[in-house]
């Protein structure tokens, strides 16, 4: 089964598919494959995307900003990187893949699929039994396993540590899912309730796995063993340290590149030229300080540039039914880093390395 899925995959080229275009396409292989995995796919691709979208979401006023080449996954020594922002990646398009599969299968989306009724019945808790349709997160959870895991081929530490960060995205699904529940009684009294299990909104899945991000530990091993690839002697040490990571923690081995600087052969587009933020309404303290952290701090200065914006405005409901808005233009000023002027005081310019953001 697991040779069958990587022939599937390496034939869709999922990944480097989605990196093009958020509607994934089966042509490609319409006509291989076992036809439960034709099934899937679409989802699955969907999933991966919406992992990348809302990765972009929970990066986008940092360093590094979860660019196109983050599916990649790899380094131009054919080494695959296994960096903080790394297992992030992994960590978030797993829980996107399960997150649809999940979703889909509850709507009826696939025959083979439906809800779990598994605990139906069942007393719940004080006032309240088990019943509904909880979302199928068993089922989301098996077949994303089989396309995300799958990917990875290695057996050494990196492939480790990514199959664990995998893991992680799927367990964030089941950890945010919460309870909903409906009542009964005589004339709506709730004197019981049958409750059910949802899936949480994906955003919380990723507000979520970026707190995992911010708390991710680093893999300290013993570079001897570790070059010893797939021996003995290197998953001994793997072993040994995996034994103190908790199944929910992302983990990561290297420490992260200098993200202000452009690198294209990491893929790494630097901070020059991106847009910050120095006024809006209900900015956090980490929207305002953007400026700073992706511009000064790199070494760039902050250049506002003031664009026009066309937008509707004051619209009127005419009877009946349409609504006719006038096109309003706006001048609104944006800031952007630059780089500075040659013979500008050098004293202020800054490099931040590792985990700075």
């Amino acid at each position: 089964m697991k040779r069958s899925t990587l022939l599937i995959l390496s034939i869709t080229g999922l990944y480097p598919a989605i990196l093009h275009t958020a509607a994934w396409s089966v042509n490609n292989f319409l006509m291989t494959g076992p036809k439960a995995y034709l099934t899937f796919s679409s989802s699955v691709a969907a999933g991966a995307h919406s992992g990348m979208e809302e990765c972009k979401f929970q990066f986008g006023w940092e360093r590094w900003n979860c660019p196109e080449s983050a599916l990649q996954l790899s380094t131009h020594n054919r080494l695959r990187s296994a960096t903080r922002e790394t297992s992030f990646v992994h960590a978030i398009s797993s829980a996107g893949v399960m997150y649809t599969l999940t979703r889909n299968c509850s709507l009826g989306d696939f025959e083979s699929c439906g809800c779990d009724d598994s605990r139906n019945g069942r007393v719940g808790g004080r006032g309240w039994v088990w019943g509904g349709c909880s979302d199928n997160v068993e089922f989301g959870e098996k077949v994303s396993k089989l396309f995300v895991d799958a990917l990875e081929t290695g057996h050494d530490t990196r492939a480790l540590i990514n199959l664990h960060n995998n893991e992680v995205g799927r367990l964030a699904v089941k950890d945010t899912m919460r309870r909903a529940c409906k009542c009964h009684g005589v004339s709506g009294s709730c004197s019981i309730q049958t409750c059910w299990l949802q899936l949480a909104e994906f955003r919380e899945i990723g507000n979520y796995l970026k707190i995992k991000y911010d708390q991710a530990h680093k893999l300290e091993m013993d570079k001897r063993r570790l070059r010893a690839g797939n021996s003995a002697d290197s998953r001994g040490a793997t072993a040994e340290t995996f034994h103190h990571i908790h199944a929910t923690e992302l983990v990561f081995l290297e420490d992260s590149p200098d993200y202000c600087t452009r690198n294209a052969s990491l893929g790494h587009h630097g901070t020059e030229g991106r847009e910050c933020l120095q006024t809006g309404k209900n900015l956090s303290q980490w929207e305002k300080r953007s400026c700073r952290r992706l511009c000064t701090e790199c070494g760039l200065r902050v250049e506002e540039r003031r664009t026009e914006v066309v937008a509707s405005c004051n619209c009127k409901f005419h009877w009946c039914c349409t609504v006719r808005c006038e096109q309003c233009r706006t001048m609104v000023a944006k800031h952007f880093c630059t780089r500075r002027d040659p013979a500008a005081p050098n004293h202020i310019r800054q490099r931040s390395r590792g985990h700075r953001r």
